[in-house]
């Protein structure tokens, strides 16, 4: 996959996961849903799944990035904004390591691995 593949596929799931923010910041009431979506089987497994998410990116970013403002500041940004906060990370990475996915993958530590 090139890595022009790659911010097309990230800058359109960013733009379908802003639709979807905007539609349940207007429609939707947590304090409604959130008892609902627990009640259910699959709002917990999303929750689950969401989290796991959460931990892998970060256990991620914890590994790539030597900036430990950064780690803080966007995890703090995917726990608000979930995957989207995630979604600019990555897009700004891809575009920073200049089509060298070893740089993007392991960021700070790429000398590590000749």
């Amino acid at each position: 996959m090139t890595m022009k593949i790659a911010k097309s596929i990230i800058v359109l799931g960013s733009l379908i996961m802003v639709g979807g923010l905007v539609n349940v910041f207007i429609n939707g009431n947590l304090s409604i849903d959130g008892p609902k979506l627990l009640a259910n089987a699959w709002g917990v497994i999303s929750l689950i799944d969401l989290y796991l998410g959460l931990i892998l990116f970060t256990i991620w970013m914890l590994f790539r990035e030597k900036n430990i403002g950064i780690i803080i500041l966007m995890l703090i940004l995917t726990i608000f904004l979930g995957f989207l906060a995630a979604s600019v990370y990555v897009l700004i990475n891809l575009q920073k390591s200049k089509g060298d996915w070893k740089k993007f993958f392991l960021g700070a530590r790429k000398d590590l691995f000749n």
